[in-house]
């Protein structure tokens, strides 16, 4: 990859409609040549600018609104450290082109940061500079592919990461396994009045609602998924799937593409296992219903909440006005 491929991100002429999501903003350079560089982690740990990101049960150390980055030669080298990339943009405290390895820990480690500064990705990433809420992201996802992926498919045997952590090379077979993600759509579906269609797990509490959304079966297209999705859950069957943006999930590997699509016919009726309620609502019943705590909806890290915004035209604490779509 070289260094204009890594900063794609940030160099795109034009985003989709839903914008800048909050776990799409990395701007990181992978280093997919450099990664395979021989000795690689002795080489980053001989660098004096080179940091480490760390891990401990899926939360990093976060102060000021920054992660806490270290210097490597303050860590000690572990077994199961990932190459995360290198910085393209020139803070206070990093340059670009700074090397960042990830490092795990059984526990959060009291030197680096207090126990209440080790923070989950979703209630952080939206607070942090887009280059480190994508760090945060790819940690996180590469993380839950290792832990994971221990073990060959094919013959059951232990892999071991190789390629600065990025592929499980199988002790047996040497048959290499790469990362994965599995995409799944989240939709808005509207009818002829504009009203939202929403639903709620059977997973969640009573008053939590939703956009639906369903992982992409093999063999199937995007659009496809959309259409079946949406029939399984609400019954509604819809036309016109269009994208709208995409975001990163790793919870613990997925892809969220975002769509919106028109329903054929108004009736919604829930599938009784995964959605317990579908409803339709307009945009007062929506603000009124969040107003008074009768509802709730997703938080604002999640392309749910995006994709609801931008049906409703701006934030849901505004009240919708006719200048709304």
């Amino acid at each position: 990859m070289t260094h204009a491929v890594g900063m794609q991100p940030a160099g795109i002429a034009s985003l989709p409609p839903l914008g800048s999501l909050p776990l799409a903003r990395g701007t990181a350079d992978r280093g997919s040549t450099f990664r395979i560089t021989p000795d690689l982690f002795d080489k980053l740990w001989d660098r004096p600018d080179t940091r480490i990101l760390h891990l401990a049960r899926k939360r990093a150390p976060v102060r000021n609104g920054r992660l806490v980055l270290s210097p490597a030669a303050e860590v000690e080298r572990p077994k199961n450290a990932v190459y995360l990339g290198s910085t393209v943009e020139t803070t206070v405290d990093m340059a670009a082109g700074t090397h960042v390895v990830l490092v795990e820990h059984e526990d959060v480690q009291p030197a680096l940061a207090a126990d209440e500064d080790w923070v989950g990705l979703r209630d952080a990433a939206a607070g942090l500079p887009a280059q480190e809420s994508g760090l945060f992201v790819e940690a996180v996802a590469i993380s839950n592919w290792h832990a994971t992926h221990t073990h060959c498919p094919r013959c059951g045997h232990p892999t071991e990461p190789i390629d600065g952590g990025w592929v499980r090379r199988c002790s047996a077979d040497e048959s290499l396994h790469y990362p994965r993600t599995d995409p799944a759509i989240i939709v808005t579906v509207t009818d002829e009045e504009d009203r939202l269609l929403l639903g709620s797990s059977a997973a969640w509490p009573e008053n939590r609602f939703s956009t639906l959304a369903g992982f992409v079966e093999p063999g199937e297209s995007l659009e496809a998924a959309v259409v079946r999705e949406v029939e399984e859950e609400s019954g509604i069957v819809v036309h016109s799937p269009t994208y709208l943006g995409s975001q990163p999930w790793p919870f613990p590997a997925s892809l969220m593409l975002g769509f919106t699509a028109k329903a054929a016919h108004a009736l919604p009726v829930p599938d009784g296992v995964e959605i317990r309620d579908v409803r339709w609502f307009s945009r007062e019943e929506l603000f009124t219903g969040l107003k008074e705590e009768r509802l709730s909806v997703a938080s604002g890290a999640s392309i749910a909440r995006a994709l609801i915004e931008h049906w409703y035209g701006g934030p849901l604490e505004e009240e919708p006005s006719a200048g709304r779509p």
